[in-house]
């Protein structure tokens, strides 16, 4: 959960409720600076972050997750006024050049209680529309004085406005960027020169000397050093005569919307916004990104359903699209392979929305899949062994003309249109699917057809090979946070690049690899090629595989002699790279049927040894988990129907696609689950009002407790089409998706009733 810029997971809320329990005494004070402490919240400058601290704890008691020690109650002797006290100096006309004033200091006020605090208030609270305070954040203030005059006035720099069109605009930040560096933007809150001081250039000459010395005096106090100034000119009052002579920028004006400082009774005033430069790279240093990885974010506090629990992670800092995000996957899953309109149930308002979110340059498909990816991490954090299986598929798109920046898909011949997808997803040793691990999702110029001929003078990283290696990139990251977890990355053919192999040897604790390799390579062991290598080594046994239906072609049992050896591959020619040391596991169908036109043929590539004939047959049945992400895929175009989406850019097809991914993995992982580990209880997966809407639909009594999780996914099949007689097996994601539909239904008018309905018999 984010509260003020900080992740608070449950052990840090868990620490607060525990110190809150030892003793009552404790205070809001105390309690910040303890919080500070556990989650190491410092300034640039080392002091705790006490002031943000306690508005995150406040935020946290409002949302019923801590509660607070009670403020100690304050009586009126104790509130002071300050206005009493403060000090006025005697000031005179003055009528001079900017020669005549002698030296014009420009004086740091220290401590609020010194002297110099008391004059600038009283100067700011007598003279200064906006009167002395208070300042927002990080603040320093300043103190003009001439040797011969003597005061002359004040100004202040405080922390920045936290969100502003045209400056956001002019800087060009992303939300990210703006989040993490802003606090590198200080606002000239306050500038005075006393009224009857009229001396030309006297305040650009102030603004010049002032801007010179506080990056010194900025770091000094806060431990940085400020990038850029922005100030506020109220038109009415003022023309920004002095901040254009010291060549501040006029940029445009504010929005005066929100009611604040200056602004007139009954309503918000438009003021100018003004800027200047303290650094020559302010705007790249401004633009840049903090680099985040995998696991920095805690897992979602307190996530209502599963929406959140993915999506939870997000990198949105506005709440509002961070709602709209979990209404989409909610509703999409409700009504997956609906287009936009009906998921949203026909509202004209929610779909509105939903195109808007897709428009957001706030959201883009690597944004709203990286909390996913986390979660996935999180999964695969309580398995030993994990298949991270890759493969590429395109997207159609050649039906909606109206959509920009879509690339050809097939060969040079076709004219259909579409986009690339690579992804790799997790599953463990038994086929279930633990989620997305990578997706990339480009689409091809156009102008750049013909690159198959000139393929073999391309270095790699000029290639769409490059997606394997890429792939392999990312689940290495994701190896990272799982060291206990053995990770092996999958491939087909297309991923026989000898590259990816001498990555993995170069860095041993990368992924291991598991690859078929293609004919066409001639892959060369010494002075022969490796399959007449292979097929001169012993048969060590013989192996069942079932071979799934697929399109046309029935289902079969094919019997597979199997074949093992440890082998050097020689590198590809033309390329300077060492030889490297696998395991080659060769399995071939025998006794193939005669109405089978392609018998099965593997020849797999591995960097984990293979010693013996169960650990040969352990490599095959890890590749013939292979066949998850095509049904994968096949659950993403025809449960989702992706390919119906109507949007008309390539970037919000893909924010889209991103949501579709998940609930397609969320499909298939149901389907899994629920054979892998039937008899948990449903919860695990199904929501309490959709179990017991399916119930009340059926026509059954709701049990005490909830029933089975094999026994509700087929009820929830059966909505689908799903006869669940003894020939039938278990359901597949077909007949599940479709009774996921109606179930949302169902759930919605459940909650409808049940809210409505008196309590009692």
């Amino acid at each position: 959960m984010r509260v003020c810029g900080k992740e608070f997971d449950s052990d840090v809320i868990g620490k607060i409720r525990a110190a809150m329990e030892q003793d009552s005494s404790l205070s809001r004070c105390r309690l910040s600076r303890q919080v500070c402490e556990w989650m190491g919240w410092r300034a640039p400058n080392g002091k705790l972050q006490e002031m943000s601290c306690r508005k995150a704890l406040l935020e946290l008691e409002r949302r019923g997750l801590v509660e607070l020690p009670r403020t100690t109650e304050e009586y009126a002797f104790q509130r002071e006024t300050l206005k009493a006290r403060r000090e006025i100096p005697e000031l005179s006309e003055v009528r001079c050049s900017l020669g005549e004033l002698g030296d014009v200091e420009i004086e740091p006020v220290g401590s609020r209680y010194s002297k110099a605090s008391e004059i600038w208030n009283g100067l700011m609270e007598r003279y200064h529309y906006l009167g002395g305070g208070p300042l927002c954040g990080n603040q320093i203030r300043y103190l003009i004085r001439s040797s011969e005059y003597g005061w002359l006035g004040g100004l202040s720099f405080s922390s920045a406005v936290w969100h502003m069109k045209d400056r956001d605009k002019r800087i060009g930040w992303s939300e990210r960027a703006r989040i993490a560096n802003l606090r590198k933007v200080v606002s000239n809150s306050r500038f005075l020169i006393v009224p009857g001081v009229e001396v030309p250039n006297l305040g650009s000459y102030v603004l010049s000397r002032s801007t010179k010395r506080l990056c010194g005096d900025w770091e000094e106090r806060y431990g940085y050093r400020p990038l850029l100034l922005e100030t506020f000119v109220d038109p009415k009052r003022y023309r920004g005569t002095s901040y254009r002579a010291a060549n501040w920028e006029h940029i445009g004006r504010s929005s005066g919307r929100r009611g604040g400082e200056g602004e007139e009774e009954g309503g918000g005033s438009k003021k100018d916004i003004y800027l200047y430069p303290l650094a020559k790279h302010w705007q790249a240093e401004l633009c840049r990104e903090p680099e985040l990885r995998l696991g920095e974010k805690p897992r979602p506090i307190g996530a209502s359903d599963w929406a959140e629990e993915e999506f939870g992670r997000v990198d949105i800092y506005d709440n509002r699209l961070r709602r709209r995000l979990f209404t989409l996957a909610r509703d999409f899953h409700a009504q997956s392979g609906e287009l936009v309109p009906q998921a949203c149930n026909g509202s004209e308002a929610k779909t509105k929305a939903a195109y808007r979110f897709f428009c957001n340059k706030q959201v883009d498909m690597q944004t709203l899949l990286k909390p996913h990816v986390e979660s996935t991490t999180d999964r695969i954090n309580e398995h030993e062994l994990v298949l991270a299986v890759q493969d590429s598929s395109t997207l159609d798109y050649t039906a909606h003309p109206g959509t920009k920046n879509l690339g050809p898909i097939n060969t040079k011949r076709s004219t259909k249109t579409g986009l690339i997808l690579h992804d790799t997803m997790a599953f463990t040793p038994e086929g279930t699917p633990l989620g997305l691990l990578d997706v990339q999702c480009w689409a091809r110029d156009p102008n750049d057809r013909g690159k198959k001929e000139r393929r073999s003078k391309l270095p790699i990283e000029e290639k769409e090979s490059m997606k394997w290696l890429n792939s392999h990139r990312a689940v290495r990251e994701i190896q990272r946070l799982c060291p206990r977890t053995k990770l092996v990355s999958v491939g087909d053919r297309e991923a026989d690049i000898y590259e990816l192999f001498h990555e993995r040897v170069d860095d041993p604790t990368s992924p291991e690899l598991l690859v078929r390799a293609e004919r066409t390579r001639n892959r060369k062991v010494g002075e022969e090629k490796l399959w007449e290598k292979m097929e001169k080594e012993d048969v060590r046994g013989h192996r069942i595989l079932h071979i799934p239906r697929k399109g046309r072609r029935p289902a079969r049992d094919a019997k597979l002699e199997v074949r093992f050896a440890g082998v050097t591959l020689k590198p590809p020619q033309g390329k300077d790279l060492s030889p490297i040391g696998v395991w080659a596991v060769y399995a071939r169908e025998v006794d193939c049927p005669s109405d089978v036109k392609n018998s099965v043929e593997w020849m797999l590539l591995t960097t984990i040894e293979v010693s013996c004939f169960a650990e040969a047959i352990e490599r095959l049945d890890w590749y013939s988990t292979r066949w998850g992400i095509e049904d994968y895929h096949r659950t993403l175009k025809s449960g989702c129907r992706i390919q119906d989406r109507r949007l008309n850019d390539a970037d919000r097809l893909k924010a889209c696609l991103a949501i579709d991914m998940v609930i397609a993995w969320r499909v298939l992982y149901l389907t899994k689950l629920s054979r892998e580990t039937p008899d948990v209880p449903c919860t695990k997966v199904f929501e309490e009002e959709e179990w017991k809407a399916l119930h009340v639909f059926k026509r059954e009594a709701i049990p005490a407790e909830p029933p089975e999780l094999r026994t509700v996914t087929r009820m929830v099949a059966s909505l689908g089409g799903f006869l669940g007689r003894k020939s039938d097996g278990e359901p597949g994601p077909t007949r599940l998706w479709r009774g996921l539909q109606r179930l949302g239904d169902m759930k919605a008018m459940y909650i409808l009733l049940t809210s409505r309905m008196p309590a009692g018999p």
